[in-house]
């Protein structure tokens, strides 16, 4: 499940609030042992959930570096390179 979290910091462009929801709610999930919550947790999840993204936004908008803004394109495609060696390439 961690595997989903993605790093946030340094994109060009910045991460959007719906990648900093969906880490938060992975987060969450590998915390709680849900990955949908029942009736009775809902509202204690989706407060983690929100407390979480808050607390992500803080730390994204805090860091500092001096090395350049990384390419999405180019974090994908080192990604997908790193899965055929991993995984083969899929044919």
């Amino acid at each position: 499940m961690c595997r989903n979290i993605k790093t946030l910091f340094n994109f060009e462009p910045p991460a959007t609030e719906l990648e900093i929801r969906d880490a938060s709610l992975q987060f969450v999930r590998k915390l709680s042992g849900f990955s949908v919550p029942s009736k009775a947790n809902e509202a204690a999840f989706e407060r983690a959930v929100e407390e979480v993204a808050t607390s992500a936004r803080a730390l994204i908008r805090s860091l500092v570096t001096n090395a350049e803004p990384r390419k999405r394109e180019v974090e994908a495609e080192r990604a997908r390179a790193r899965s055929a060696l991993r995984f083969g390439s899929g044919q």
